[in-house]
């Protein structure tokens, strides 16, 4: 875990509200999209709630990074979401961190890199790139092994599928 001046009762916030983020991703797969889920959580308020809906809404915006954003927003009625930490079980990918860093998310803590597309550290640092007008803090790892399962049980069931056809 990347932790910046992280306590004990830290650890613990996060290993919750990742659960919530888990559960979030629970539903996605049950909705046969990427089990990935996010939660937006100011103080110990959680302001939004969402899991990826690409499929559901025929969007590519529909991450659950992307519809966090868009819920909390609402909610506040206004776009700066300031002294916020966002809960996700997957690395965000550089189109979900451009998100974050507008919104000026303070920090970030996710479960699981993304080799492939993530934008917080693995392919790309979007979210702490020096030339942007804001900056956040990053925290990786938290119940990494859970959301690993999910992601590769989704993708198990869809090769199973795709043997059948």
């Amino acid at each position: 875990m990347d932790s910046l001046n992280s306590t004990p009762d830290d650890e613990e916030k996060h290993f919750y509200y990742m659960g919530l983020a888990l559960l979030e991703a629970k539903k996605a797969m049950e909705e046969d999209e990427v089990p990935v889920g996010a939660v937006l959580v100011r103080g110990n308020e959680i302001l939004a709630q969402a899991h990826n809906q690409t499929v559901q809404k025929k969007s590519p915006l529909a991450h659950a990074e992307m519809l966090v954003l868009e819920e909390a927003s609402q909610k506040l009625n206004g776009w700066r979401l300031l002294d916020t930490v966002l809960y996700v079980t997957l690395e965000p990918c550089s189109m979900c961190a451009g998100g974050l860093v507008l919104a000026r998310i303070q920090r970030i803590v996710f479960s699981l890199p993304d080799a492939k597309s993530g934008a917080c550290g693995s392919v790309f640092n979007l979210v702490q790139e020096v030339r942007l007008n804001h900056r956040m803090d990053v925290i990786s790892g938290i119940r990494a092994e859970e959301s690993l399962y999910l992601l590769q049980d989704f993708f198990r069931q869809k090769r199973q599928k795709k043997r059948l056809i």
